[in-house]
């Protein structure tokens, strides 16, 4: 299940290109489920544990990877953490929403990211709410971020 959280979290992870220099395993880049995260948000192929073949940079290592790659397979691996999703695009949405199938994670947001249209499911942490959709999410996200509890 996906669990979100708005707005400052302490136990949160907010420099994840740091964390994930410091955490990533070669072994990671094996895993088909991250071959296709990476291929999906960074239009590239992993081509070895330490080399990746971007569409815009070339030949890169992983600690070259958009923001958004490295925090979702920080997720992926590491689903006992909490990163801060803000550092994802619109892009990534999928990508959590598909992790939070394989396994419950929670996550840190300090805007509204968008799920899409098909129908999730969330726990809005600040409020106890689990929701289902984006209309369901907006307002609880909204009064979450402007600093409310609806508890």
């Amino acid at each position: 299940m996906l669990r979100i959280y708005y707005g400052d979290m302490p136990d949160a992870i907010y420099n994840t290109a740091l964390y994930f220099k410091n955490v990533y395993r070669d072994e990671w880049f094996n895993d088909g489920f991250a071959q296709r995260i990476i291929k999906s948000v960074d239009r590239a192929t992993v081509l070895g544990p330490r080399a990746i073949d971007s569409f815009a940079l070339g030949v890169i290592p992983p600690t070259e990877l958009s923001g958004g790659a490295k925090t979702l397979l920080l997720m992926y691996f590491e689903p006992d953490k909490v990163f801060n999703a803000s550092t994802c695009g619109d892009n990534c949405a999928r990508w959590i929403l598909e992790i939070a199938k394989r396994q419950d994670i929670t996550i840190n947001l300090h805007h509204i990211m968008n799920f899409g249209g098909r129908r999730f499911t969330a726990e809005v942490l600040n409020t106890g709410e689990v929701v289902h959709s984006m209309k369901e999410l907006v307002i609880p996200a909204t009064y979450a971020l402007r600093g409310g509890d609806m508890r």
